[in-house]
């Protein structure tokens, strides 16, 4: 392969944690998330953390009282905002809400609604009663909602009443221990249910918060596995230490920032960066109700001066397929800063963005069960396209492998391959899943956390990913890293989008096929076909290349935009495709309902 190529952003590095990068060691990382621990604010008199405290409380009595903390634009183009003063508020009157139903710290309070500010109202009102919150897709179909809110004991429920009356009242009597069902807006609450803004109406708009431990679980995020139930991830208060030190350094977040991040709550990057991160470090927030439209995401960008922007590479590609003069037809100027999230970001979305929006996209890697960013290509990195980045400041990565007598060994040599491990201690890490100790302490080989990614490491410290260890093709002796072969083939002008899993052969035990969407003008016959087979080849080497393509309309994605491999073989195999409750049911997500 040929050395891995190098952008070098020249911005300047925000002065924050990277002083303490080089050379991690145990005192290092200590003193990373001490001065982290620091910069929060603390409940007043007991010193104690709570996440609505750090993100509007503290804000709302200090001089940033009346500056717009969220902007929220609807489907139709109105815009209402949100000063911290009456984010506080209004997030004062839902806390006094659930204690006037009894609800207790611990108890859940789950909602299931769209990008609005009832969602973020209900969120911190929630944590300033200490109890636990967990959003949920509102395009879940009823029996993904069921499992989940059954899973999660939902004490309250906060929806809209045609979301409950299509999804949720029929199994209303399957879930006991849902006392409490709100209903947004000004329908007619349905039978059984409460209208939420009566409530909120008649609720007191002060509130005192009770002493919090940083320990006590606020977070619920919900994960799903290849087989299975999905999994609860229980994540506590002290999670905001971790959020607002990352999106500082690995998003360039600061203080009065406009900020849009365009993932649906639902997703953990929705809450740990779509609402705790820039709250915290006292940005504006830009929340969008819309669809993805290529036209209106433009907009956006330029009509509210968004200066930081954080999206997943599979609307980067949605984008790039509308070329790159619709770009360049919108005054970008305001945007200082874009990242991507949800899935690796290939090499040619890197380029592309800096001819189209004068900026390169910075690639971030991290899981539901770390809670915050981990690996980064920040600001003051030489970027190198296709790779994850480095370690963040107070975050240690290596690499494992399977030694001869079974036990795990670390991999020191540059460009081996081996399984992505961190190191535990980090605060916004998962304390566990809801009732599944021994799924949890699976994750963990003595004090390392183990992500069940495969990635290498080069001889700068840059990780590069290949892919989920269970995604991993065994070919006549080879590991095939479906990445890889998806990037190279996202390289030739034709193809927009790839997916490549493992098919059984009798001889080398599994061949690569791979699966593409084509971009527009573009048709797979038997020309285009030997063109990519020779391109995959002359790059990845006849052992590594698919044996066949084949042209999709689109692929399986969940709504972070992962291509879900393994449905794309059990579809291929008509085997059992497992939990496939966060599908996409399109190019990007539509059902708001």
């Amino acid at each position: 392969m040929k050395h891995d190529t190098e952008i070098r952003d020249e911005h300047p590095q925000p002065q924050s944690l990277l002083s303490d990068h080089q050379d991690v060691s145990e005192n290092r990382v200590t003193k990373v998330w001490e001065d982290a621990w620091q910069a929060l604010d603390g409940l007043p008199d007991t010193g104690g953390v709570n996440i609505a405290h750090e993100t509007v409380v503290r804000h709302a009595q200090s001089g940033r009282r009346n500056q717009l903390a969220l902007r929220c634009l609807d489907r139709n183009g109105h815009i209402e905002d949100f000063s911290y003063a009456r984010l506080d508020q209004r997030s004062n009157r839902f806390a006094n809400l659930l204690c006037h139903l009894g609800v207790a710290p611990g108890e859940r309070v789950f909602c299931v609604l769209g990008r609005v500010p009832d969602l973020f109202v209900a969120a911190l009102g929630c944590w300033k009663n200490r109890s636990v919150f967990c959003a949920l897709f509102a395009a879940f179909g009823p029996e993904p909602l069921r499992t989940r809110l059954e899973i999660g004991q939902a004490r309250v429920l906060v929806t809209t009443a045609q979301i409950y009356q299509r999804k949720i009242a029929s199994q209303r009597d399957q879930l006991p221990g849902l006392d409490f069902v709100l209903i947004t807006g000004d329908d007619t609450p349905p039978e059984g249910t409460l209208s939420l803004n009566t409530l909120m109406d008649d609720a007191n708009d002060c509130f005192t918060i009770e002493p919090t431990d940083a320990q006590e679980i606020a977070l619920i995020h919900f994960t799903s596995g290849t087989t299975g139930r999905p999994k609860g991830a229980l994540h506590a208060h002290a999670a905001v230490v971790a959020h607002r030190s990352t999106a500082q350094l690995a998003l360039d977040l600061q203080p009065g920032d406009v900020y849009w991040c365009t993932a649906d709550p639902g997703w953990v990057t929705g809450i740990s960066y779509g609402l705790i991160a820039p709250l915290a470090l006292g940005a504006c927030i830009i929340l969008d109700e819309g669809d993805f439209d290529v036209q209106r995401w433009y907009r956006v960008l330029q009509d509210q001066g968004v200066n930081v922007w954080y999206t997943a590479p599979t609307a980067l590609r949605m984008m790039m397929k509308y070329g790159i003069e619709v770009a360049r037809g919108y005054d970008l100027t305001a945007l200082r800063f874009i990242a991507s999230v949800g899935e690796p970001l290939h090499k040619e979305a890197v380029v592309w963005s800096e001819a189209a929006f004068g900026r390169v996209v910075h690639d971030t890697w991290w899981q539901t069960e770390t809670g915050a960013i981990m690996i980064a290509n920040y600001r003051g990195l030489k970027l190198r396209p296709g790779s994850m980045g480095q370690p963040l400041p107070g975050i240690e990565a290596a690499l494992f492998q399977l030694g001869p007598e079974g036990g795990l060994q670390p991999v020191q040599a540059a460009n081996a391959r081996g399984q992505l491990a961190l190191r535990s201690g980090w605060p916004s890490q998962f304390r566990g899943y809801i009732n599944e100790d021994a799924r949890y302490h699976a994750c963990f080989a003595g004090d390392w956390y183990l992500s069940g990614d495969l990635a290498r490491r080069d001889d700068a410290g840059y990780y590069w990913f290949i892919g989920r260890a269970d995604d991993v093709i065994k070919s006549a002796g080879h590991l095939i890293g479906p990445f890889e072969v998806e990037q190279t083939l996202m390289a030739h002008p034709a193809v927009l989008e790839a997916g490549v899993v493992g098919m059984p052969d009798p001889i080398v035990g599994e061949t690569v096929k791979a699966f593409v969407v084509l971009k527009p003008g573009f048709m797979l016959d038997s020309t285009l076909n030997r063109e990519l087979m020779a391109h995959a080849r002359k790059h990845l080497g006849p052992a590594v290349a698919p044996r066949a393509i084949e042209a999709r309309d689109d692929l399986p994605k969940t709504r972070s935009g992962k291509i879900m491999r393994r449905v794309l073989r059990a579809r291929e195999l008509g085997l059992p495709e497992g939990d496939v409750s966060t599908i996409l049911s399109g190019p990007l997500d539509s059902d708001s309902n």
